[in-house]
């Protein structure tokens, strides 16, 4: 295990009123500290460690001039929380980060009245900060009280709408509101987007500061009659030097940009802020992802998510694979189909590392897409490619799809364009918890008519789907897939267009079958092979579609079965229940046929390892083991073996 760093003044830190008795000198020895004590902590643990580096001085110098939790401090994602974590009574417990039992990689209410809202999607801290703004202006009475709303939201982040939705809104209420822009110029991938230009050319003129305040001190001198005058005036040369700023065009008073590692321009700001802001204002600060760690500043996405790793190399420590992941299928077998078809083209949202898209981009970058931040645009981005008679696969995780979902239904399936859902992160996602779970696209989706609705039981499974996707034209179609990697089987050089609604049989029983739809199908042999050593011999088959379903195939099931059971990895109202739907529009239930559904419980599960996640589900091969002779009837094991 890592040596922990000496942290001598940090050791004195229990919580942030603690920072008040420090001089600035000494805040930024305690910066340091942190930084050292953060990079030690992920080392143990592995997790989000670049964007935390990036914030360290910031995190101090925030809670050393603000009063938390009265003062609600709201870190947009949460990746940069770990510094925060550290300084909010949570030291003991950071080398438990994003384990079972621990600490919650992102910020999370329920762990700590220091995080006032919790977040692991972006964009949603303004709109947040402006909700306590209100509240405390109409009397709201939290228990730790209410001062100011502090929203830190990263350059990445600001590509999404949302963000200007909420500032677009505070602007105009015009309530004591802070935002801090957090620019550096990378959100998970480098930054894409005009705004990031925007962004740069405002640091880029340095004069402007100089000519604001020279200007404002400037008509502050004159007599009244003049300053009106005097203020257009000073709006043009503004406007003339850097083009005015679309901040304060929102309603916003802007200042920066400022280093956000230098603690001497930091502190005064804030200090300065804190004391004389009326309305809402936004301080632009400059900082670098993966700060003050060589490995992580020179890592492509500088150290933005990391496993376990040495300190003194920065060497991760990752176990070797025998199978390759699915993400990498996926992209794999989406460059052959490309390859034969010039119009598959790619979109992804801010994740083309995450979706495998860097690769597709190598090979063919002008027909891929990275949006940003930004999926309900990506979703209607590609709705249009798809009218305009490309072959669009858009690649989302099924956790951020479902903020783009009424483009989903609106713009795609209600006018049946075929555009390719590529859903990611399919399922328990394991140390990023309930936040990341992917538990409700095959509900959310396969209830939308003409949509055909896939998922991949193993990698070669998945590469028949990719194929099968770019040959569907008749309206959009999704295939789901996890994290992580495959199971070893062999692969095809190219995958072959599956039949639309039609599953496969694995291997034929009797007395239950297990009809699997997505990669539990590795649980259910599992689970099969149990059964059969106890004199249990269950049908296993393979659906591949939750719509359509296969009819003939599920019927068949229940004809030749007294009992039926579906697993699936996702909440009620998915595959499960439109087989349900279908055994009882066609009146099997009538004659007799035990049914049960395998899902995801009604409640978030926390972050552990998957194989933990999942038996919490109850849907390891050992509980669906159990599930079978509970349905069948036998009270124990050793009824099932006389």
């Amino acid at each position: 295990m890592t040596d922990a760093p000496k942290t001598p003044l940090l050791d004195t830190v229990q919580r942030p009123a603690d920072l008040k008795r420090f001089s600035d000198t000494q805040l930024r020895q305690i910066a340091d500290e942190v930084r050292a004590e953060t990079v030690s902590a992920v080392s143990v643990t592995g997790g989000h460690l670049g964007a935390g580096l990036g914030v360290v001085e910031l995190t101090v110098a925030l809670h050393a001039v603000f009063d938390t939790p009265r003062d609600k401090l709201i870190w947009d994602v949460g990746h940069q929380c770990y510094p925060h974590k550290i300084l909010t009574e949570r030291r003991d417990r950071i080398r438990t980060l994003r384990m079972k039992d621990g600490l919650s990689g992102f910020t999370k209410r329920s762990e700590s009245p220091y995080d006032p809202f919790g977040a692991a999607h972006s964009s949603t801290s303004i709109s947040a900060a402006l909700g306590f703004a209100v509240a405390r202006d109409l009397g709201g009475t939290p228990p730790e009280g209410t001062g100011d709303a502090i929203a830190v939201i990263g350059d990445g982040s600001m590509s999404a709408g949302m963000a200007y939705e909420a500032m677009n809104n505070a602007g105009h209420l015009g309530k004591r509101l802070i935002v801090i822009l957090n620019d550096n110029e990378m959100s998970i991938a480098p930054p894409v987007g005009a705004m990031s230009s925007y962004l740069s050319r405002l640091y880029a003129q340095n004069p402007f500061h100089d000519l604001k305040a020279a200007a404002k001190g400037a008509v502050s001198m004159l007599p009244e009659p003049f300053r009106e005058g005097a203020k257009r005036a000073k709006e043009m040369l503004k406007g003339m030097a850097v083009g005015g700023t679309l901040f304060e065009e929102l309603g916003f008073s802007y200042l920066g940009p400022i280093d956000g590692h230098d603690m001497d321009q930091l502190l005064p700001v804030l200090r300065t802020v804190k004391t004389r802001a009326t309305g809402p204002i936004l301080i632009h600060v400059l900082t670098k992802k993966g700060k003050g760690y060589a490995p992580a500043e020179t890592a492509r996405d500088k150290g933005h998510a990391t496993a376990k790793f040495d300190v003194v190399t920065g060497a991760q420590k990752k176990s070797p694979s025998n199978a390759p992941s699915y993400t990498s299928v996926f992209a794999q077998h989406l460059i052959k189909e490309a390859q034969a078809d010039d119009k598959v083209c790619a979109v992804t949202a801010a994740m083309p590392d995450g979706t495998g898209l860097n690769l597709f981009a190598e090979r063919y970058p002008s027909r891929c897409f990275d949006v940003g931040i930004a999926e309900q645009h990506g979703v209607t981005f590609s709705a249009a490619l798809a009218a305009g008679g490309m072959k669009p696969f858009c690649a989302i995780y099924s956790t951020f799809l479902q903020r783009g979902y009424d483009q989903v239904v609106h713009d795609v399936a209600i006018q049946r364009l075929p555009v390719r859902f590529a859903i990611d992160r399919a399922g328990l996602v394991g140390a990023d918890g309930a936040t990341h779970a992917g538990a409700f696209d095959v509900a959310y989706l396969a209830n939308l008519p003409g949509f055909v609705v896939m998922a991949a039981a193993d990698e070669a499974e998945l590469a028949h789907m990719v194929a099968t996707a770019a040959a569907h034209d008749d309206g959009p179609i999704a295939f789901r897939f996890p994290r992580g990697e495959g199971t070893g089987v062999e692969m095809p050089e190219r995958g072959t267009p599956l039949e639309i609604g039609k599953g496969r049989m694995i291997r034929e029983g009797t007395g239950v079958a297990l009809l699997s739809f997505g990669t539990r199908l590795a649980e259910v042999e599992k689970a099969a092979e149990n059964l059969g050593a106890k004199g249990i011999t269950p049908t296993v088959a393979d659906a591949r579609f939750a719509k359509p379903l296969d009819r003939d195939l599920i019927l068949d099931l229940a004809e030749r079965h007294d009992a039926l059971i579906t697993i699936e990895e996702g909440a009620v109202g998915g595959f499960g229940s439109h087989v349900a739907q279908l055994l009882a529009e066609e009146g099997v239930f009538d004659r007799g046929l035990r049914y049960r559904s395998m899902v995801f419980p009604d409640t978030f599960i926390d972050q552990a390892s998957p194989a933990d996640m999942y038996a919490v589900a109850g849907m390891n091969a050992e509980q669906i083991e159990a599930k079978v002779l509970s349905v069948l009837g036998v009270a124990s094991l050793g009824e099932a073996r006389a």
